[in-house]
């Protein structure tokens, strides 16, 4: 199975990237044995004055074929890392070839795209930056991993 975080906009070289990456790359490396054969950024343009539905264009045109699409919205459902652990191997097992996290641009994700969405997840009541989005995303992903891997990281 191949994980993909979808999003709008690019991170430029500096420390989110750099945990953007190292994450990824412990996920990858760990989900290995458990049948995760990728964790990836996939970055689309956050072209000015085409708006939510613009930006959502562009996302399905970025998303794996037939991917399971995660939204991460902040009206969505918070869920523990567990849970979120939980869900991927559910979904690996049923045979998802690929999941898709979808992080929007400034104003959020387009709702007629959150409504096509499996499951739409939120990091709390809180706006967070994109940038801390996507690292917070990549540690859970990691953090996921781990916990399917039965590895001592998620200490509850």
């Amino acid at each position: 199975m191949r994980l993909s975080i979808v999003a709008v906009g690019r991170l430029r070289p500096g420390p989110e990237l750099s945990l953007v990456s190292d994450y990824l790359q412990r996920a990858e490396r760990s989900g290995r044995p458990l049948g995760i054969s990728s964790a990836s950024v996939i970055e689309v343009d956050d072209r000015k004055g085409g708006g939510k539905a613009g930006e959502a264009a562009l996302i399905r045109k970025a998303l794996p074929r037939g991917a399971r699409l995660v939204c991460l919205d902040e009206r969505g459902k918070v869920i523990g890392s567990p849970d979120f652990a939980q869900r991927i191997a559910d979904w690996r097992d049923t045979g998802t070839q690929d999941i898709a996290f979808v992080i929007g641009g400034a104003d959020g994700i387009d709702p007629e795209l959150v409504a096509e969405a499996d499951f739409t997840l939120s990091f709390g009541k809180m706006v967070w930056p994109h940038m801390l989005v996507r690292v917070m995303l990549s540690e859970q992903i990691y953090r996921a991993v781990s916990i399917l891997a039965g590895a001592p990281y998620h200490r509850a």
